[in-house]
């Protein structure tokens, strides 16, 4: 954990240095401004450890508030961060052909115009981000499999995963998607990890939010890698009392012809147990739950549809350029070797800023029909 707070404190602190360069022009003329900046942006990278120790402390409401401040901080630095990494690159490549002298023109844009518009650009940028983060979209996925008797009805299933329930996203986060869910009626509801995050022992009333939903074919969840962040066991009580069966390394048989499986996120272990979660062979229709969209070589060939989700697809553009390098299959529905398939939701909340870019939130509604029913 210290090893990853000070890489974490010097990744941040860094992209806090660039920023303070890419907005200095604006800041220079005032006596005061420069030093107050620092002063502000020392505070805000050390704020996420503040929040952590304030709700450890129970100081819930200062913990909230802090938690508000500097996460929505922590988005606006990396727009701007990203902005002002072109800007570096360009100002870069002006200083080197200013030096080698082949050009007599002066290619710099540097100036308190171009911080200024840049500032524009990040503001928009952030606004637009709270609006997306809170446009909530249905996608619709449909699996054709030979596995369903031609006189089977098609089988409804809702995902939804990454919400991050805790010291931001509360009430007012879950109950749209809940009222969502009951308007979309699926046979079944399957949650892929990271429902909660950080302390929710104060989360309790949740769970009756989450019992309005009564699918007939009932509600299953995996855990992610948050949910040992939060806690294991008060994140597995508050699943269980929310009505979810949690898979753990195991699969179950629902209705008449799935199976379900699912497996622990290996935050804790190191490992996935794919291999446990899929033993035995099995004629239905298998969907494999499992909170990374990765495919391990022992559950190759022993599932027909795997629903992930972790990545949110970098959340906040241009991130996605990096979480694609970690999760190549990181946004919607793949077809796999063999047949099956992998589909990567893009998360139904927000992680850390509460915002997204280019990347909208997702309640994801899987059909499966018959082969012989098109």
């Amino acid at each position: 954990m210290t090893l990853f707070l000070l890489i974490f404190l010097s990744i941040y602190s860094a992209m806090h240095v660039l920023v303070f360069w890419g907005a200095h022009p604006l800041l220079k003329g005032h006596p005061a401004l420069p030093t107050l900046t620092w002063v502000w942006m020392a505070l805000m990278i050390f704020a996420p450890l503040l929040v952590r120790l304030s709700e450890r402390a129970e100081y819930e409401n200062l913990a909230r508030a802090l938690a508000w401040v500097s996460y929505s901080w922590m988005g606006v630095v990396f727009v701007a961060f990203s902005l002002f990494v072109l800007l570096g690159i360009w100002e870069l490549f002006a200083a080197v052909i200013s030096r080698l002298d082949v050009l007599s023109v002066d290619l710099s844009i540097r100036g308190g115009v171009t911080a200024f518009l840049a500032g524009v650009i990040v503001l928009g940028a952030c606004f637009y981000g709270l609006y997306e983060a809170n446009t909530l979209q249905i996608e619709q996925v449909r699996i054709v499999s030979d596995k369903l008797p031609a006189d089977s009805t098609p089988i409804r299933i809702a995902q939804v995963s990454d919400m991050h329930l805790g010291l931001i996203h509360r009430d007012e986060a879950l109950t749209p998607v809940v009222n969502r869910l009951r308007e979309l009626r699926p046979d079944l509801l399957v949650a892929t990890g990271d429902i909660v995050d950080a302390q929710i022992n104060h989360l309790e009333e949740l769970s009756s939010i989450w019992n309005q939903l009564d699918p007939p074919l009932g509600k299953f969840a995996v855990l992610g890698n948050h949910e040992y962040y939060a806690g294991l066991g008060q994140s597995i009580d508050f699943l269980k009392k929310s009505g979810f069966r949690i898979l753990r390394n195991e699969a179950v048989a629902v209705g008449e012809v799935l199976r379900l499986a699912g497996v622990d996120d290996p935050a804790r272990q190191g490992v996935s147990d794919d291999g446990a979660a899929l033993s035995g062979a099995s004629d239905r229709f298998t969907v494999f739950l499992k909170h990374r969209p990765l495919i391990s070589d022992e559950a190759k060939g022993r599932f027909d549809l795997q629903l992930s989700g972790h990545s949110h697809r970098g959340q906040i553009f241009p991130f996605n350029l990096l979480t694609g390098l970690r999760f190549p299959m990181q946004d919607g529905l793949y077809t796999l070797e063999g047949g099956a398939h992998l589909y990567t939701s893009r998360g139904t909340g927000t992680w850390g800023p509460p915002m997204r870019i280019f990347s909208p939130p997702e309640i994801t509604v899987i059909e499966i029909v018959s082969t012989e029913s098109i």
